[in-house]
């Protein structure tokens, strides 16, 4: 296996990887000042694989070139629009480009080693359970002390600064080096400044993993998982080996997997729901929206998820009615307690519950499936992750709908209303534990107890 090194920066250092031409040969990205000014090269981003993500946007050809890599006049201004565009608000084009790039590179990070100078390490745990408490202390003692305690900067919620578990104050007694480099993170410097963090831990079940992606609303350091939860799909490492583990994966280099990532937009109805046209063709007004004057709906809120975004009948007795579309195209009338647009990390959670299919991370593929639905005619669909993919309620509908967003922000759709979803450009980068996303299969084994039965009985 290749081993690529890469150096976090600080402004004016590089990411230089060695060993892999289909890497950049240099990279440079900006310092952890938390602004957004691009660096002498480009970037937008300091995490490494975003920033690979944006070296891929600005050097490969897009339709129209004369196929000797340049690209066609005003397709390079094209190209830096888009990447400013949100990926539901793409063009089909751009948005087959850009999954495409994430797939390529995806593909290249899950066979390689890649070595990182860790700085930052953010440590992410229920801080409502005492035992993981107690965890984290032990985890950040270890990453603080001997020759590690001058290298590494430890970050832990902030709601742990006065658990009398995590005893803070004991440990600047311990050491009053520790004081220095124990610092404390929230939401807010999550979603604002993620290039603070090197490198994420969690310590917990899948629900903290899921809870990581969505600190992350945008770029996401590499996550290492340990497992402490209750099933332990997403984590793949034995925390009673931690030292050996960490020591390892920052001396010798990570296998990182791009898990998918959709990016659900709610799009509101700009008419007052009270004098809505029970006749209004929301088809019509979904595909014709841009070009109709007054417009008709307003993008309010965005949120990108990991697993799933479920669209359901929420309180209401009975069953929900909406429309699914794919693209331009009107696919079906669901008639159902709801439905279930999944990505493939999240096919083996609400996704299997529902009568989804088990697909593989690398599969770039939505994932559609109905609950309960009221008739047999909606079968569970596989789309491509190229396709925008819009869940609507009627304008005539008998009740309004729920929308979730990885089983969080509850938002009710109002007759007319719709969500749209579609790949992220922000994938989810997961320490792997066996290169090429060979653990997904260990991980299904050890959970779901996949393939297990007596053989059948061999003829005397």
């Amino acid at each position: 296996m290749a081993t690529v090194q890469f150096d976090i920066p600080t402004i004016d250092e590089e990411l230089v990887p060695m060993g892999n031409p289909l890497l950049p040969k240099s990279l440079n990205i900006h310092d952890n000042s938390g602004d957004d000014k691009s660096a002498s090269a480009g970037t937008k981003s300091s995490c490494f694989v975003h920033a690979l993500l944006e070296m891929r946007n600005q050097c490969a050809p897009v339709g129209g070139g004369d196929g000797s890599g340049r690209e066609g006049k005003g397709k390079g201004e094209e190209r830096v629009m888009a990447a400013h565009r949100s990926p539901p608000f793409m063009t089909k084009n751009e948005l087959s480009d850009m999954v495409l790039g994430v797939r390529e590179l995806s593909k290249h990070l899950a066979s390689i080693q890649i070595k990182m100078k860790v700085r930052a390490i953010m440590i992410l745990t229920k801080a409502c359970d005492k035992a993981l408490i107690g965890y984290t202390r032990r985890l950040v003692e270890w990453l603080l002390g001997g020759e590690r305690g001058s290298k590494y900067t430890v970050y832990v919620e902030d709601a742990l600064k006065d658990a009398p578990e995590f005893d803070a104050e004991g440990l600047g007694q311990k050491c009053p080096g520790y004081k220095s480099r124990l610092h404390y993170w929230t939401a807010e410097l999550c979603a604002k400044r993620p290039h603070t963090f090197d490198f994420v831990i969690t310590l917990g079940g899948d629900g903290t993993v899921l809870y990581a992606s969505w600190l992350f609303q945008r770029v996401v350091p590499p996550v290492f998982s340990f497992a402490l939860g209750s099933l332990g799909f997403l984590t793949k490492f034995d925390f009673c080996t931690f030292e050996e583990t960490l020591s390892t994966a920052i001396r010798d280099g990570v296998t990182v997997g791009l898990r998918l990532r959709f990016e659900g937009t709610i799009m509101r109805r700009i008419k007052n729901n009270e004098d809505l046209d029970t006749s209004a063709d929301i088809a019509n007004e979904i595909f014709s929206g841009a070009a109709l004057r007054p417009p008709t709906h307003t993008a309010v809120e965005s949120f990108i998820v990991l697993n799933e975004i479920v669209v359901d009948r929420g309180p209401n007795a009975t069953m929900s009615s909406t429309e699914l579309y794919g693209d331009d195209r009107h696919l079906t009338t669901i008639q159902a307690d709801g439905v279930c647009i999944a990505t493939p990390t999240g096919s083996t959670a609400y996704n299997l519950a529902a009568g989804g299919s088990l697909c593989h991370p690398e599969i770039p593929a939505i994932l559609i499936s109905p609950i309960c639905a009221h008739t047999l005619t909606f079968r569970p669909l596989i789309l491509p992750d190229s396709m925008v993919v819009r869940v609507a309620v009627p304008c005539d509908a008998r009740a309004t709908a729920w929308v979730s967003f990885d089983g969080r922000q509850r938002i009710e759709l109002n007759r007319g209303d719709y969500v749209m979803i579609s790949a992220s450009r922000f994938p989810f980068p997961a320490v792997q534990s066996k290169p090429d996303n060979k653990d997904w299969f260990d991980s299904i084994r050890r959970t779901m107890n996949w393939g297990s039965r007596p053989r059948q009985q061999a003829f005397s």
